[in-house]
């Protein structure tokens, strides 16, 4: 029982092109659903409650409770590797062990953020400087989050491990049922209750709930090698720590990044509330962007992962070069859409002028540099779909250390000014892709080298 054959998996033997747009749309799309009911919490705070609530929903409170998804997602990736790997293999075993350790490890961990995350809501808020006027909506909306965040974490575990055995279908259907509830529920909530701040907070809780439930029903009953058991949810040691051999440094790496945007979040809060709350509306508009980089990311990922579990490190490097030539076309043009619209957009979320002029400044400003980012997303996915991750973390902590940290902290105090402190995006970027890159390329020549 321990190898059995893997039957039709077209991810380690469709034509890769194809495969690749096969497996990457439903992440896209869902992830789209994903950011777009959380937009929509923005939007309908910013029109119908004021600019103030705007600040809170997309402000310090969404920037740490998207720092603590972030940090997850880059612990949990161990988990989504290894199973990929096994499943690419054919290790029903193996694969058994990796779900129930990543789902139990994946509930502890909940726990623990609900608990300590609602009794330091207020100090974190405060460290953040989140300006007074909206410190209390914001310690409403970020404690409510909390509570939900079992429900959130099930969800992203569980469609990611469905993600790395190559379903990326059943994930985009829940994410359409929750987007329609959370959306629904954000009208009857904010518009028609007046229940404000804590009706959105609500709202979301709501339909990540919903998510959790769908996908853990799907791994239940819809996957013949591989089952989710309640009674098996338990911690295997050896498995726990092949993930987390993958997923510690994934998640320092998330965990870095989260701290310099909430470094970030800091000064943009020194700057005003109007400046907060353009920046709250630039960061929903180009999460459309971070959709596609980040699904392009996911998809070599598991193609990575599971043809060198098959043995094929051939389809590894010929979907490198698929996967990164399609999203500089698609995640490229959209970075073009976002600039030639950003006035029309900027108005979906208020209709402050001065809130408006700083958003559009700050997205012709900043936009064109995401082009750096999509070799390092690409580049960084591969190679953790292999398993390497010391040297990639090293990389880009390096990027953030040692150039972003530096120039926010030294460079943008001396000019007080909102177009220095952006520039320290495509400085770290640019430093990260200048080593990743010949790293990429000398692993590349390792592997042909030993002949595999």
């Amino acid at each position: 029982m321990k190898h059995t054959k893997v039957k039709e998996n077209q991810i380690i033997e469709g034509v890769i092109w194809r495969q690749v747009l096969i497996f990457f749309f439903p992440i896209v799309v869902g992830t789209i659903f994903q950011q777009f009911y959380n937009t929509v919490d923005a939007i309908i705070v910013g029109r119908f409650v004021g600019k103030e609530a705007l600040a809170s929903v997309g402000g310090s409170a969404a920037v740490l409770s998207y720092q603590i998804i972030a940090f997850f997602t880059g612990l949990s990736s161990g988990a989504t590797v290894i199973i990929s790997q096994c499943y690419g293999a054919g290790d029903s075993k193996r694969l058994h062990k990796g779900l129930h350790t990543a789902f139990a490890f994946s509930i502890i961990i909940s726990l623990a953020i609900a608990v300590i995350g609602w009794l330091t809501t207020p100090w974190l808020l405060a460290v953040t400087k989140t300006p007074s006027d909206i410190m209390a909506d914001s310690i409403v909306y970020l404690r409510i989050y909390f509570l939900g965040i079992l429900s959130t974490l099930l969800y992203n575990i569980g469609s990611s491990i469905m993600r790395a055995i190559g379903d990326s279908r059943r994930p985009l259907y829940y994410l359409m049922v929750c987007s329609i509830l959370n959306i629904t529920l954000d009208l009857l909530f904010v518009i028609v209750f007046k229940m404000g701040i804590a009706g959105a907070a609500i709202a979301t809780v709501i339909a990540q709930t919903a998510s959790a439930i769908l996908v853990i029903r799907a791994l239940m009953v819809s996957y013949d090698m591989m089952k989710l058991e309640l009674r098996s949810i338990r911690l295997d040691r050896q498995m726990l720590k092949a993930e987390l051999r993958i997923g510690v440094p994934a998640g320092l790496q998330a965990c870095m990044y989260g701290i310099t945007n909430i470094i970030i979040q800091t000064v943009i809060n020194g700057f005003g509330t109007d400046t907060a709350a353009a920046w709250a509306a630039f960061s929903k508009m180009d999460l459309i962007f971070w959709a596609v980089s980040g699904a392009f990311g996911i998809t070599i990922t598991t193609f990575a992962g599971q043809n060198l579990g098959a043995g094929r490190m051939d389809r590894v490097y010929k979907s490198v070069r698929t996967t990164l030539g399609m999203s500089l076309v698609l995640s490229g043009s959209l970075l073009v859409l976002l600039m030639v619209f950003a006035d029309p957009l900027f108005h979906l979320f208020t209709t402050d002028a001065g809130v408006i002029e700083i958003g559009v400044y700050m997205l012709h400003y900043l936009t064109p540099s995401y082009a750096i980012y999509i070799f390092v997303e690409i580049l960084t996915g591969a190679l953790r779909g292999l398993g390497d991750v010391l040297v990639p973390t090293g990389i880009t902590l390096g990027g953030i250390c040692l150039v972003r940290l530096p120039w926010i902290l030294i460079v943008t105090p001396m000019r007080h000014d909102i177009g220095t402190l952006m520039v320290s995006y495509p400085l770290a970027w640019g430093t990260t892709l200048l080593f990743l890159a010949p790293y990429y390329f000398y692993r590349k020549w390792k592997v042909r080298k030993r002949g595999i």
